[in-house]
């Protein structure tokens, strides 16, 4: 039998899988084709876009410390700062701007 704590590892493990499963399938389907002009730019549209989605919420439904830190870290972002940088910017304007407002 399966212990509770087991079930967690397992989890991740189906995950880990499930991911990697689905980078394979990507370079299955697309091997062998070409990818230029507007199919690569959708592709390369994907990332920024799912991570939009992913913190979006977090940054308008928090509070104004996270809104305020979420245009700071954008600001950021658009200075083109190395990622690390733009990275604890971001942690480091939510922790202070919690603590001040």
């Amino acid at each position: 039998m399966i212990g509770e704590g087991n079930f967690i590892y397992l989890a991740i493990l189906g995950m880990a899988l499930t991911t990697y499963a689905t980078r394979l399938a990507g370079y299955w389907l697309l091997q062998g084709t070409e990818i230029k002009g507007r199919f690569k730019a959708a592709l390369e549209a994907v990332p920024p876009a799912i991570l939009t989605a992913v913190i979006a919420p977090t940054v308008f439904l928090q509070g104004p410390a996270e809104m305020i830190s979420g245009a700071i870290t954008l600001g950021a972002a658009l200075l083109k700062l190395p990622l690390l940088a733009t990275i604890a910017i971001g942690v480091g304007s939510v922790a202070i701007l919690r603590m001040a407002l």
